[in-house]
């Protein structure tokens, strides 16, 4: 008897676990292969939603998946761990150590075989080599980085409040995670309003910085001066041309010259792939460290490797690094990957189809486009479409990994959970 096909996949966001979890209930179920999930964390969450959690406005407790009981459900296999290299010779993914919290070694660093491996890492923000950003400033490319966020700015308001005094926070970086988050931290100011401080809450204020000439440009430019009104009118300093060249532990110094102070600095601004591409067997990178690919996301150096959502690139039609063109590819390829593992088919082209983008400020105002150009959202609705049209979109998320009835149960369980949790992280 033949053995199984070996599928890793490398990275448990949005693409890599909707792949992993079609090609279970594809090849996987059917023993035809193995699929296997390395990600160095032990569960999933929306990306898009990392500005609520670095807010505390929404519980991530909630809203996280299982890998380990994801994978249970979905005949495929779970590996905690980080891939360091490939070894593109012997068809070889190289794990480094696993280890705890404390920093004791659980795992020693191991291989796992592949013939076929897809690389959907993600991407972080990009500093641009900017003096002190990378040991002065916060980062919420993840989970964990939301979460330090969070406890920094509860203890910071707190320390705020008993010395009567205001809360600087700047925020570098006036794309869709920037702004969001910027509307996001007033609103869980709004919600402790509803809890402590005497309804006094301690006073805020946020810089958001943006290099170019407008923010959320990649939204038409009625939407950007409508998001900016909005931000203004809940007190953030929006601020565009604004070209940070430094940082250090008191704030921001701008290219003109001029310095804005800030207890808490955040780098939202930039993308790039995270630095271990450069060691994955001499793929080719393009500068951003995102991995080079055919039109069929096959790696233009190796036709048993794929790249998938914010770590690849295609050098003929670069696309925007959204969860939109993340969700297609993986489920382009989970549809063409059977065949290929069956029979050798080979993986045809992808086809991206733009279907919109929405940009939610908390509950203040929200607006989506549609591919045609048009706008919906803001207006005496104030947004209401909008923001509703961003919570379905986490909500066909959960649904796709969950499966319809676990889907709606999870969606009943959240809103139940309303009904007894505080609506802001206070603890």
């Amino acid at each position: 008897m033949a053995e199984k096909s070996e599928i890793l996949v490398v990275g448990g966001g949005v693409a890599g676990l909707a792949l992993a979890t079609r090609l279970g209930k594809t090849l996987g179920k059917q023993g035809a292969a193995r699929i296997t999930l390395i990600d160095k964390s032990f569960s999933h969450v929306w990306k898009p939603m990392l500005h609520c959690f670095a807010a505390g406005t929404v519980q991530n407790e909630n809203n996280r998946i299982s890998f380990m009981s994801q994978a249970s459900h979905h005949y495929f296999d779970f590996w905690p761990g980080e891939v360091v290299s490939v070894d593109r010779l012997n068809r070889k993914a190289v794990l480094g150590p696993f280890r705890s919290a404390d920093g004791s070694v659980v795992l020693d660093g191991r291989t796992v075989d592949y013939d076929a491996l897809v690389l959907a890492i993600g991407s972080c923000a990009n500093d641009f080599g900017t003096p002190g950003v990378a040991e002065h400033c916060l980062f919420i490319d993840n989970l964990i980085e939301a979460n330090g966020f969070n406890e920094k700015f509860r203890m910071e308001l707190l320390r705020a409040f008993a010395a009567n005094a205001e809360l600087d926070i700047a925020i570098v970086g006036g794309g869709a995670t920037g702004t969001q988050l910027a509307a996001e931290l007033h609103k869980a100011l709004d919600l402790v309003r509803l809890y402590s401080f005497e309804k006094n809450p301690p006073r805020l204020r946020i810089t958001l910085l943006e290099a170019g000439p407008r923010i959320l440009p990649a939204f038409p430019e009625q939407v950007s001066e409508a998001a900016r009104q909005e931000l203004e009118r809940i007190k953030v300093d929006v601020r565009t041309s604004a070209m940070v060249s430094g940082a250090d532990a008191g704030g921001f110094t701008l290219k003109d010259g001029s310095y804005v102070p800030a207890t808490l600095r955040v780098w939202a601004a930039g993308v790039k792939a995270p630095d271990v591409t450069a060691q994955f067997g001499g793929l080719s990178l393009n500068r951003s460290g995102q991995i080079i690919v055919q039109p069929n996301l096959c790696s233009v150096d190796d036709e048993r490797i794929f790249a998938v959502g914010d770590c690849s690139f295609i050098r003929d039609e670069p696309l925007p690094p959204t969860a939109q063109v993340a969700r297609q590819q993986a489920h382009h390829l989970a549809r063409h990957l059977p065949a290929l593992i069956r029979n050798g088919t080979p993986v045809p082209s992808c086809v991206f189809r733009n279907k919109g983008a929405i940009v939610a400020l908390g509950d203040y105002n929200g607006w989506g486009t549609l591919p045609g150009g048009t706008v919906f959202g803001g207006g005496w609705l104030h947004g209401l479409s909008a923001r509703l049209g961003h919570m379905m979109l986490y909500r066909q998320h959960q649904v796709e990994l969950y499966g319809l009835p676990r889907g709606l149960m999870s969606c009943l369980a959240d809103w139940l959970d309303t009904l007894v949790r505080p609506s802001v992280r206070l603890d």
